[in-house]
C-alpha cells in the first residue's frame, strides 16, 4: 500500500530542480484538468511581489486551473524586469499544461530583491513534459520549502470527495487577510460564492491566528481549488474539513517556526468579543518576553500579564476580572505557590505549551497560534542571505 498523501480526482503535476540555490527541488505546478472554481487570499504587504500582483489577478473571476510555485527566490522588488519573469514563467506552465495563462495562479518564496536565473527558468520549462503525471502532492510541498525542516501536508475526506492542503513557511509569519504559501485542492463541487466564504472563514479561525515573529512576508499566498469531479458535498461538512486540515498546517508551522522547540496556543475567553480576544491572543503569542519564558518553561505569568495589560486600547479590561493558567494550573489571581508553579513548569516543558486568558467581560473567544523563541532563530535568520 503506498504511504503517499491522496490525491483529489484530476489534479496532475510536476516537481524538479531548476537549480536557484541548490540541488533540492525548487519548483513545482499542480493543475486541474477539468475547470475548476478558486477562493485566494494574498498579503497586503505595501511590497507585495509581482508573482502575488499577477495571482490575484488570475484568481479576480473565481476561475484557475492550478498554482506553480518558485522557491529560494521571492522575485520582490525587481522592478519591471521581475514582473515579465513572473509573467513568462507563468505563461510557460500553462503552455506545457495546455491552459491559458491567467488560468494560472504563481507564487515565490525566498531571499527578496534578486531576479529569477532566467537562464535555469527557461530551460526548465522547456523540458516539462507534454503531459503531466498525476500530481504528487508530498513532493509538491517539499519543493516549496525554505528554511522548513519538513513538508507540511495534511487531508481528509467529505463524503466522496477528497481534500488536500500544503503549506509552507517558518518565518516572517504574521498573516494579515493570509498566510505563507498555502495551496489546497479539493474534487468536491461547491459553488464559487459558498467556496470563497467558507474559505474567507477557516483562513480568519487558522491562518490568521497564527504568528511566528509577528512579521507579515511580501509573498503570503493562499488558495483553494475545486474541480467538482467527485460530486457536490454537504457544506457544513466541508467547512468543517477544511478547518481540521487548515489547523493541522497551522500547528505545524507553529511547531516547525524557525529555531523553535514548542508550539505555543494561546487561548483567550471572556473577552468584549472574538476581535477583542484576537487582539489579546496576538499581544500574548508575540511578546519576545512570553516565548523565551515558554522555551526556558519559566511559568513567569507575570509576563502574560504584561501582554495583556500593554494592550491601553482595550478599556474594558481590569486586573481584577482577568484569570491566566498555564495548563491547567492558574496563577492568576490565585497566589502562585511553589507547588503550582512547578506544576506549571512541569506543564511548560512539554512540546506543546497552553496558556490561557479569560477577561471576565463577555463571552467573546478566539486561539492563537505561535512558538517560542530560541537563538536559533537568531542564528537562521543573522545568515539567511549567505
Amino acid at each position: 500500500m503506498s504511504d503517499k498523501t491522496p490525491v483529489p480526482a484530476g489534479f496532475v503535476g510536476v516537481a524538479g530542480n531548476i537549480g536557484i540555490k541548490d540541488p533540492q527541488d525548487d519548483f513545482f505546478a499542480v493543475v486541474s484538468q477539468a475547470p475548476a472554481v478558486v477562493s485566494a487570499v494574498f498579503t497586503l504587504s505595501r511590497f507585495a511581489g509581482p508573482s502575488v500582483r499577477l495571482s490575484r489577478e488570475a484568481a479576480a473571476d473565481g476561475r484557475a486551473r492550478g498554482v506553480t510555485v518558485i522557491a529560494r527566490n521571492a522575485n520582490v522588488a525587481t522592478g519591471q524586469i521581475g514582473t515579465a519573469d513572473a509573467r513568462e514563467v507563468q505563461e510557460g506552465v500553462a503552455r506545457a499544461a495546455g491552459v491559458e495563462p491567467d488560468d494560472i495562479l504563481i507564487a515565490s518564496t525566498g531571499v527578496i530583491g534578486r531576479p529569477y536565473p532566467m537562464d535555469r527558468v527557461r530551460s526548465y520549462l522547456a523540458g516539462l513534459p507534454a503531459e503531466f503525471p498525476p500530481a504528487d502532492l508530498d513532493r509538491s510541498a517539499a519543493a516549496m520549502m525554505t528554511t522548513d525542516t519538513h513538508p507540511k501536508i495534511a487531508t481528509a475526506k467529505v463524503g466522496g470527495a477528497t481534500l488536500t492542503g500544503i503549506a509552507k513557511g517558518v518565518g516572517m509569519i504574521e498573516p494579515n487577510m493570509a498566510t505563507m504559501l498555502t495551496w489546497f485542492f479539493t474534487d468536491a463541487e461547491l459553488e464559487q460564492p459558498v467556496l470563497d466564504e467558507v474559505f474567507r472563514r477557516v483562513v480568519d479561525k487558522t491562518f490568521n491566528a497564527l504568528s511566528i515573529d509577528t512579521d507579515t512576508s511580501t509573498s503570503d499566498s493562499a488558495a483553494i481549488l475545486a474541480n467538482g469531479l467527485a460530486g457536490p458535498v454537504d457544506v457544513g461538512e466541508f467547512e468543517a474539513a477544511l478547518h481540521e486540515v487548515a489547523l493541522k498546517l497551522v500547528r505545524m508551522i507553529a511547531s516547525d517556526g524557525e529555531g523553535a522547540g514548542k508550539l505555543i496556543e494561546v487561548r483567550v475567553t471572556g473577552a468584549r468579543d472574538d476581535a477583542q480576544a484576537k487582539r489579546i491572543g496576538k499581544a500574548v503569542v508575540n511578546s519576545p518576553l512570553v516565548k523565551t519564558a515558554v522555551h526556558g518553561a519559566d511559568p513567569n505569568w507575570g509576563r502574560v500579564a504584561m501582554a495583556v495589560g500593554k494592550c491601553s486600547d482595550e478599556t474594558d479590561v481590569f486586573p481584577e476580572n482577568v484569570r491566566i493558567v498555564f495548563g491547567d494550573v492558574e496563577t492568576f489571581p490565585t497566589e502562585a505557590t511553589d507547588e503550582t508553579l512547578e506544576r506549571a513548569a512541569q506543564h511548560m516543558k512539554g512540546d506543546e505549551v497552553v496558556i490561557s486568558v479569560d477577561l471576565g467581560i463577555a463571552d467573546g473567544a478566539f486561539t492563537v497560534y505561535g512558538c517560542d523563541l530560541t537563538e536559533g532563530y537568531i542564528r537562521i535568520n543573522a545568515d539567511y542571505t549567505t
